[in-house]
């Protein structure tokens, strides 16, 4: 019985990441870059990108955001007043009230989201600690947003949230002076399990350090361009097209 429930998971992981290969190449084909943010909930995701994507269409970057909840349309309402396209994905609306978004949900929104009109497509995920770390939607990059209400050990004990993203967001950090909280030691923490993350600390509440991600947000496109250069000129040099005739 125990390896007939590993061979379901691996089957339902496979699955997930063939239709997430094809969200990836619907993105690809909008030249649209995905970010997949998650966290637990109440860590503050909707408040950041209130903060970090205020004006930004002004600074030269479109985004719209997909927005991942069980039921309601709270943190979008919230969102829409920013004048920028985001789309309400629930989970409970024939998705039995998943507590992540996989590849299938998210392939079932796109066709409400504006690709043709936005250069980076936020897709903010169910909150949860575990789930959305598990299940690739065809995005670019992962972002993960702890809070400093949350404890020093949440990256010990919750590794593959933290392992899976390239950046970690440390937010709520106004309250540091109102609690028996280590910042330094959360820090070290996110680096044991994912030495290459970078980290921010953040207040969304105050502004502090939200422009150094509106910033990482901005650059974000041009990496993603010039890895994907990187890893294509790779591949033909490892796989050339055709084989030097013999002299």
């Amino acid at each position: 019985m125990h390896r007939t429930k590993v061979r379901v998971v691996e089957d339902a992981l496979d699955a997930n990441n063939t239709i997430a290969g094809a969200n990836r190449s619907d993105f690809d084909r909008s030249d649209v870059t995905v970010v997949n943010l998650m966290s637990a909930p109440g860590a503050g995701k909707t408040t950041l990108l209130e903060r970090a994507l205020e004006d930004i269409a002004e600074e030269g970057l479109r985004v719209g955001v997909l927005e991942g909840d069980v039921q309601g349309s709270f943190d979008a309402d919230r969102l829409s007043v920013l004048h920028i396209p985001v789309v309400q994905l629930n989970t409970d609306n024939g998705f039995g009230g998943e507590c992540h978004l996989d590849a299938n949900m998210v392939r079932s929104a796109l066709p409400a989201v504006p690709l043709d009109k936005i250069d980076v497509l936020i897709v903010e995920n169910v909150g949860n600690l575990v789930c959305p770390a598990e299940f690739r939607i065809g995005e670019d990059s992962r972002i993960m947003v702890c809070s400093v209400t949350e404890g020093e050990d949440k990256p010990l004990k919750y590794p593959l949230m933290f392992r899976a993203c390239e950046l970690v967001i440390i937010n709520k950090v106004d309250l540091l002076q109102h609690l028996d909280f280590d910042v330094d030691r959360l820090e070290a923490n996110i680096k044991q399990v994912n030495h290459d993350a970078t980290v921010m600390r953040v207040s969304a509440k105050t502004g502090e350090g939200v422009d150094e991600v509106r910033a990482w947000l901005k650059a974000l496109p041009a990496r993603v361009a010039a890895e994907a250069a990187h890893d294509h000129d790779h591949a033909d040099h490892d796989h050339p097209d055709h084989e030097h005739a013999p002299a």
